[in-house]
């Protein structure tokens, strides 16, 4: 059974970077400090929103450096140290907890197709002995690794043979099968949500903590979804959910993970462009996405917390609920391989 779990938003952190590429670490603590000023409650990092995959192993420990060091121990610091190399990742591991990580996790080696769940709990019992004593998070994203395992038997497995297995970071659709792996040996796995636009239902399964690349940039609108679930106020909270979910499939149109560092320097957050293979967006792309946003009120409604989630009419009655995003639909396609 592990001891603590990981709750609330944890911020799939972005790697700030210069025009040319290059690291740009001294923007690290005034993006912690904001995210944590609006309630984020840790930080996942160099996962694929912080384009983990894309850094040099030198670079990804400057990042897991600037990030431990800007948080100070305020909240959770998890690092992502997945790698197509097992020795790398096991190197990234003990780097992260030599350095004060408080946690870590992997995505599994994807390059070479892995033959079976024996050789995934193989992997990662590897990649977990790099840093023994502290709690280890599968990441489960088969939208980018292409391993397709049942979640419930890898616990099954691995709970024999990686004895810092705290839990999975799931970032999939398929809730039935995260409801299984919640319920797994009577909860005793701390089981991360990691789809943004569908925190409302993993919320009705269970979820306490979801790491998620859009809590950037919307932290109080999903922290408005949470308490409105919390006190009964299910209307409310899915008029939060469908805002957040359109704000999604806006970026969605574009490369996301460039549109996302755009709406982040939109809203005075430096992070820079991605870096290759990823393409940054043109000045037309960045106007657009900047006028979908107005569309649909995103910069207004995102700077504050919806007037009945902590306010009561006299008569005690619920406030009516906020109405959806206007100018699209309610739901976006999920699209998982994301953070």
């Amino acid at each position: 059974m592990i001891e603590s779990r990981m709750e609330g938003l944890i911020a799939a952190a972005v790697t700030p970077l210069c025009d040319d590429g290059r690291l740009n670490l001294p923007q690290v603590a005034p993006l912690v400090d904001r995210l944590l000023e609006q309630g984020v409650k840790g930080f996942y990092v160099c996962g694929s929103t912080g384009e983990g995959m894309s850094l040099a192993d030198d670079e990804r420990c400057a990042v897991a450096e600037a990030y431990i060091r800007a948080v100070r121990g305020r909240v959770p610091v998890m690092i992502q140290v997945g790698h197509n190399s097992l020795q790398s990742a096991a190197r990234l591991a003990s780097h992260a907890q030599e350095n004060g990580a408080d946690a870590i996790s992997a995505t599994c080696p994807s390059y070479f197709p892995l033959n079976g769940l024996d050789s995934l709990v193989d992997s990662m019992a590897q990649v977990a002995a790099g840093a023994p004593s502290l709690p280890f998070y599968y990441y489960h994203i088969p939208g980018l690794t292409g391993a397709q395992f049942d979640m419930v038997d890898f616990l099954r497995q691995a709970e024999d043979r990686i004895a810092s297995l705290a839990g999975l970071k799931y970032t999939m659709a398929t809730l039935n099968e995260y409801q299984l792996c919640q319920e797994y040996g009577g909860g005793k796995f701390d089981m991360l949500w990691g789809v943004d636009e569908m925190l409302l239902p993993a919320m009705a399964t269970g979820a306490r903590g979801a790491v998620g690349s859009t809590y950037n940039i919307a932290p109080t609108a999903y922290l408005n979804v949470m308490s409105a679930v919390q006190e009964g106020r299910l209307a409310e909270a899915r008029a939060w959910q469908s805002r957040v979910s359109t704000m999604i499939r806006i970026l969605s149109t574009y490369p996301f993970h460039s549109a996302l560092r755009e709406t982040m320097n939109l809203l005075g957050m430096q992070c820079g462009p991605c870096r290759l293979p990823l393409r940054r967006l043109t000045a037309a792309d960045t106007a657009a996405l900047r006028r979908s946003l107005d569309e649909i009120g995103f910069f207004q409604w995102n700077a504050q917390r919806a007037p009945s989630v902590h306010r009561r009419t006299d008569a005690g009655a619920e406030q009516q609920p906020l109405a959806p995003a206007a100018g699209l639909p309610h739901a976006a396609t999920a699209r998982h391989e994301r953070v």
